[in-house]
């Protein structure tokens, strides 16, 4: 009896100190027990790592995500990583721009960019002819010049630290005289470079030497042509497609018109036509090695304006004038236009311009109108007259017009595209 007297006595005693045996008192409410205690021996390495386990899954501490790898990357100007502007054509893994105002657009995160350009078979022939190009980094035009070598790389942005760059190469001279490519884009950079997003508006604007921007950067209306003074984003038209946020693509040659090039003994020039050029991607003088991009027709599909601008007849009044018969062979030929564009541009609005640099042939372009839509029953083309320069506002080189009326002109064409868009 007295050996089942102690048993009694120790078990007692052992339910007053707690069965855990850690040296302390026993509350009255227990905590729950811990998979790894109910477990006990059997327990992983992963239950018992720290924090009590209800049984409910556990988020994963976190950690400092490591930074993207930086590494040296080279590209082709193609559509997957850079965003088109205008009629541009891609021979040999070199993408070449023509006409004014052409380029492409990137964004991309990394420390570094740099830009290969290559020249055309114009390089030999002086600063009359060979491509004038800018580049832009972050809306700031770091690079402004014309091609001076077969192969020139451009070292464009550096940055100690990894940021969100968007640079532009874009042509400012026409398509007429020379081309200029894009032979690789260099960067040091997270992931790929990416295209810019396209705009909800497209404009393409057809025209001649005003719409290239014909001796902008030469304020001196006794000065000539030559591409290292045009630029075609002080025109009218750049900056009405700016102000209007749209993508743009230009059709554009100096001293071209419908009937006639600009006449300087009042002879028909009809070796300067732009109805007979509008398909094809561009006419240029330059070449490369076997390839002319002046052989390649446009695929319409790549650009759907919404607007169509045309601002022809400058030239065509030089022969023209007063001669009624001739106004009449415009007006017929414009209808004719009227039909091409029509055809590539189905569901665009036309808008058929004139005034800059001389309005004469403005009532004739009305009376073309009319007389297309009488025909066509297309009522999705109008009439626009842009007021005459009065030289207020300086004249450029051949009498051309300077960036200050270049703006006045995109005011109006601006205001008026927004009229046509609220209708």
């Amino acid at each position: 009896m007295k050996k089942k007297n102690v048993l009694w006595a120790m078990m007692a005693a052992l339910l007053l100190t707690g069965c855990g045996g850690k040296g302390e008192q026993a509350s009255s409410e227990q905590p729950t027990p811990t998979v790894a205690e109910e477990q006990g021996d059997n327990a992983t390495e992963d239950e018992t790592n720290g924090a009590e386990n209800t049984g409910a899954e556990q988020p994963t501490p976190t950690e400092a995500e490591p930074e993207a790898a930086l590494t040296e990357k080279s590209y082709i100007a193609e559509e997957q990583y850079v965003k088109y502007f205008g009629r541009n054509e891609m021979y040999q893994n070199i993408l070449w721009l023509a006409q004014s105002a052409s380029g492409v657009e990137f964004t991309f995160t990394g420390t570094s960019a740099s830009i290969t350009m290559a020249a055309d078979s114009t390089l030999t022939t002086g600063p009359t002819n060979r491509a004038r190009f800018a580049i832009y980094v972050n809306g700031e035009r770091v690079v402004d010049e014309q091609v001076k070598k077969m192969l020139n790389t451009y070292e464009v942005f550096t940055s100690e630290e990894s940021v969100e760059t968007t640079i532009k190469i874009i042509k400012l001279s026409e398509a007429g005289n020379s081309t200029v490519g894009i032979k690789s884009i260099d960067v040091v950079c997270e992931g790929d470079i990416m295209p810019t997003p396209e705009k909800e508006l497209k404009i393409e604007f057809i025209g001649d030497s005003i719409t290239c921007g014909y001796g902008v950067d030469d304020e001196n209306r006794d000065h000539h042509f030559s591409t290292a003074t045009e630029d075609a984003t002080k025109t009218y038209a750049y900056k009405t497609a700016a102000a209007l946020d749209a993508d743009y693509s230009f059709v554009s040659y100096s001293g071209h018109g419908i009937i006639s090039g600009y006449s300087g003994d009042g002879n028909r020039v009809t070796t300067q036509l732009v109805p007979e050029l509008y398909t094809l991607s561009a006419k240029s003088g330059g070449a490369f090695g076997d390839f002319s991009i002046s052989e390649v027709e446009w695929d319409f599909s790549r650009f759907v304006p919404d607007f169509v601008v045309i601002n022809l007849g400058t030239n065509d009044d030089s022969y023209v004038k007063s001669d009624k018969e001739k106004r009449q062979l415009y007006i017929d030929e414009y209808v004719n236009f009227l039909k091409q564009v029509r055809e590539k541009n189905s569901d665009a609005h036309i808008i058929c311009t004139l005034g800059i640099m001389g309005d004469n042939l403005y009532s004739a372009i009305e009376e073309a109108v009319a007389a297309y839509q009488a025909e066509t029953g297309d009522e999705k083309v109008s009439a626009f007259h842009l007021k005459p320069q009065d030289g207020s506002t300086g004249f450029a080189a051949d009498w051309h017009p300077t960036e200050a009326t270049n703006e006045i002109a995109a005011a109006a064409m601006t205001e008026e595209i927004q009229r046509l868009l609220a209708e």
